[in-house]
């Protein structure tokens, strides 16, 4: 293979970068300025790693003795983020990930008509902050929480997509 003048130079300033310790390598997770609220500010992934972008899951069902399509047999916002965030790890799991490859997470509550139709974030926290943030899982993914008006089934508070990094 011939190789032009430029080709070497180009080649030669990428040789350059790769070597240069300021070429980030890992995932960095920027914290939020005085804070210790459990999400990153932002997160930046090197060049050359792979996303693994995930669907949104929904929460199983978590009391099998409640009558099915109800309310009561998904439980609430904090039970089904458990439910979600437990289907996601075992997902990741299955694909060679963990829960400290995640970099980002959308979150969709729906208002909880036990908390006058408002969403139970508190609940969502419950959940989300035994997953993210521990001993020992301390990798925080940048994250965004809205409110939507309602999502596949009626009985559903708690919808979550993620990104995922393979290391």
């Amino acid at each position: 293979m011939k190789l032009s003048h430029h080709s070497v130079i180009l080649t030669a300033a990428a040789a350059c970068l790769l070597a240069t310790p300021a070429f980030a390598t890992d995932v960095l997770r920027h914290k939020i300025p005085n804070s210790t609220f459990p999400i990153a500010a932002a997160v930046e992934i090197p060049a050359g790693k792979t996303l693994v972008f995930l669907s949104g899951v929904v929460p199983p069902v978590a009391d099998t003795s409640a009558p099915k399509d109800s309310p009561q047999a998904y439980g609430d916002t904090k039970t089904q983020t458990v439910g979600v965030l437990t289907s996601i790890e075992k997902q990741l799991k299955g694909m060679g990930l963990s829960m400290g490859d995640v970099v980002k997470m959308q979150v969709f509550l729906v208002g909880d008509p036990a908390k006058g139709g408002k969403m139970d974030f508190a609940g969502f926290m419950g959940g989300y902050t035994q997953f993210f943030g521990t001993a020992q899982q301390p990798n925080l993914p940048s994250r965004s929480a809205m409110q939507v008006a309602s999502l596949a089934s009626p009985n559903f508070l708690v919808e979550i997509e993620v990104t995922a990094v393979r290391p």
